[in-house]
């Protein structure tokens, strides 16, 4: 198992089937830079175009179509002091009556400090003052390339992933993608320093970041994005309207449950009708996302 330190000269918006960028082993690890949603790098120059530039794609040997990629989040490490937002609130997530009442839309700065671990607007509202979030990265886009030699868009997710923006896709989580194609071709980009459930604004706090992933193949088959955290596992349903989102994300528990966890629809139907937690991912993009979450304190 080696460790890759790989610095991207290109990127991609889409995620589809393209020349690999590097090939790796099974349980390799990748230490990968990428760029902010906007194309800008750790020098905050444009170096890509937007929506959310990837690097990749990796090419990892022995992951075949009907396999899962599972990706361990290691590290996700800001490689610059600043980040950016839009306002106003998203027109998703507003009753129609409240349109007008939204500000003009801005881009406001944000400084991120590592040593105080926190994040800071750099010219706060009066009543946002004192306003300092905690630093808290996340990927909001990766996967792996989709079936019938399709590249979609990194400004929305799939059965593949893509721009899911969730913000337990952070630092000790295992992220599982299925795969479709020869050496799952996997892509990471859009990093997050802060970001609320469901990037309401259309952004977390966009900006550059050195990250760590180590990937490793299962040979099993799965349809949509499943994870684990050390608390946790949760399945992602990616789709538009919400509730198509919040089924997909049902069906995969309900399976995992049953493959796992040997619980039949009897079993399953109990335990998740008193413990699933919904958490909403991007609710801003052209599919939304939704995650179906378990305590793994129920599944001893």
């Amino acid at each position: 198992m080696a460790t890759h330190r790989f610095r991207p000269t290109r990127y991609h918006n889409v995620i589809g089937t393209a020349e690999p960028c590097l090939r790796v082993a099974d349980g390799d690890t990748v230490v990968a830079d990428t760029i902010d949603a906007s194309g800008l790098d750790a020098r905050e120059v444009t170096v890509w175009e937007r929506p959310n530039p990837m690097t990749g794609p990796f090419f990892v040997e022995g992951a075949e179509p009907g396999d899962t990629l599972a990706v361990h989040i290691e590290r996700l490490t800001p490689s610059r002091a600043t980040g950016w937002t839009y306002s106003p609130l998203a027109l998703t997530v507003l009753d129609p009556a409240a349109i007008a009442e939204r500000p003009a839309a801005e881009r406001a700065v944000w400084d991120i400090d590592l040593a105080a671990g926190s994040v800071r607007l750099r010219e706060p509202p009066p009543s946002l003052a004192g306003f300092a979030p905690k630093l808290q990265p996340m990927i909001g886009c990766f996967g792996v390339a989709p079936a019938r030699g399709q590249a979609l868009s990194t400004s929305t997710s799939a059965q593949n992933g893509g721009n899911m923006d969730y913000r337990l896709f952070a630092p000790g989580t295992i992220a599982w993608f299925p795969v479709s194609v020869s050496g799952a071709l996997f892509y990471l980009g859009d990093g997050h320093a802060c970001q609320g459930d469901g990037e309401i604004v259309g952004t977390g706090i966009e900006t550059s970041f050195e990250m760590t992933v180590t990937l490793r193949v299962l040979k099993r088959t799965i349809t949509w994005p499943r994870g684990q955290t050390a608390d946790d596992i949760f399945t992602i349903g990616n789709a538009r309207p919400l509730d198509q989102a919040l089924q997909h994300a049902t069906t995969e528990m309900l399976h995992w449950l049953a493959e796992d966890y040997g619980l039949d629809a009897r079993a399953a139907s109990h335990l998740m009708g008193q413990v699933v937690r919904y958490d909403v991912g991007n609710v801003f993009n052209p599919a939304f996302t939704v995650a179906c979450r378990i305590a793994k304190r129920w599944l001893r």
